[in-house]
């Protein structure tokens, strides 16, 4: 499969070494991920309602449920998972890379998990509770830790985390038969309470941010780690073969995650999405969750391979053209999603958490991104990295990379 040469690197996946070249389909999945996490994290920044368990009032219509449904069914608990099978892969070309030039690895790549952390950290402060960027940096260790491991070990301690995390669910709801769900009149106020302060000044967004977060790290703990560490170790082992650098080769197997990714990751969202909307109680939510664990891994691998193979098809260099510049730019592009949420949804700027409907909220999301697009794009015509890539790089590096100059050559395939 052709490839295209480029000089920018993301936080996540910077390139196989001196001159090597990038592949921007996989640059466009990363963009495709981005998209996803986008729609997923502005559905919690637009009300503080959404994952409490009780429903917003005033927006009960049959289109809000519909929307509520359609993010939820495809969209929840599955692009992080994309995020963390790149952030795998892209960890075997950094070793790769560090080798061939006979370079330190481990410290450039401990000081890239500090500059993640601490700007995952001011993150979760400042902007949005539910960050990944610390996750992963704590995670990164495990990973280091772990990079001689063969690739076949890779996978199937993956499925084995993803087993016995279902399964600790599963006993878990047992346990919970027969529990009430709380107090929903409770949780209502709570939810009330947390919109009129994230409709306040600075000061009481910071707060507010602070008191979510026990709850938020609970999540990150029993769901979001295990899962991501997972998908570190399926990158980790599709990096080991470079599974991604000949997609052409790998066909077969792309249309087979497709056909049993996408009947099999729908029917457990299916279920995930039931709980989500129909608020079933403690224990029937809880064995949704760990449905969720075994089968939102399969979706994600089918939205994967649609999109790659999509990239590598008729129209693959329109797609290319469009995802893969937000893909070069992700921790700049996340980032500034969640400064954009804050100045639109809380009382440091527009003041709207709890007063746009679901439909408008998603909308707002398709163009906040279709901005991103256009600015990925006009900005890696004049500079080789994204403004936050360019600060982690120094970080890493100890060095002040490039800052002007056109990355390249594009980030779109020649040909269909």
């Amino acid at each position: 499969m052709e490839q295209t040469r480029t000089g920018a690197a993301t936080a996540a996946a910077p390139r196989e070494g001196a001159g090597a070249e990038r592949l921007a389909d996989v640059d466009a999945l990363r963009g495709f991920a981005l998209f996803g996490i986008l729609t997923v994290n502005i559905t919690y920044l637009a009300s503080a309602y959404h994952g409490t368990g009780v429903d917003e009032p005033g927006f009960g219509s049959p289109l809000d449920t519909a929307v509520r449904a359609v993010v939820a069914l495809l969209f929840e608990a599955k692009f992080f998972l994309l995020f963390s099978f790149l952030f795998g892969y892209s960890f075997t070309l950094q070793l790769d890379s560090a080798e061939r030039r006979g370079a330190r690895f481990t410290p450039r790549f401990l000081r890239r998990l500090a500059g993640l952390f601490a700007l995952g950290t001011l993150h979760a402060v400042l902007l949005f509770p539910g960050d990944i960027l610390t996750t992963y940096a704590a995670l990164g260790l495990v990973l280091l830790a772990l990079h001689r491991i063969r690739p076949r070990t890779a996978v199937r301690t993956a499925l084995a985390l993803l087993a016995v995390t279902a399964a600790a669910y599963g006993l878990l709801a047992l346990a919970l038969r027969g529990a009430d769900g709380g107090d929903p009149a409770a949780a209502a106020a709570d939810a009330q309470r947390a919109t009129e302060a994230l409709r306040g000044g600075f000061g009481a967004v910071v707060g507010a941010h602070l008191d979510q977060l026990p709850d938020v790290l609970l999540l990150l703990v029993f769901f979001q780690a295990p899962a991501a560490l997972a998908a570190f170790l399926l990158g980790l082992a599709a990096g080991r073969h470079r599974a991604l650098a000949d997609l052409a080769r790998h066909d077969r197997t792309l249309r087979r995650l497709q056909a049993v990714g996408f009947p099999l990751g729908l029917l457990g969202a299916g279920v995930y999405t039931w709980s989500a909307l129909g608020h079933p109680g403690p224990a029937a939510e809880v064995f949704a969750l760990g449905v969720d664990v075994i089968t939102a891994p399969a979706l994600a691998a089918a939205y994967a391979a649609t999109v790659l193979r999509l990239a590598g098809g008729r129209h693959g260099r329109r797609l290319v053209a469009v995802l893969a510049p937000p893909g070069r730019m992700t921790l700049t592009n996340y980032l500034t999603q969640s400064l954009v949420c804050v100045l639109v949804f809380t009382g440091v700027g527009a003041g709207l958490v709890g007063r746009v409907a679901p439909a408008g909220v998603a909308l707002i999301g398709v163009a906040l991104f279709a901005a991103q697009v256009v600015f990925c794009r006009w900005w890696l015509a004049r500079h080789p990295y994204g403004p936050v890539e360019w600060l982690l790089r120094a970080l890493t590096t100890l060095s002040l990379p490039r800052w002007r100059g056109a990355a390249g050559g594009g980030a779109t395939r020649p040909g269909g």
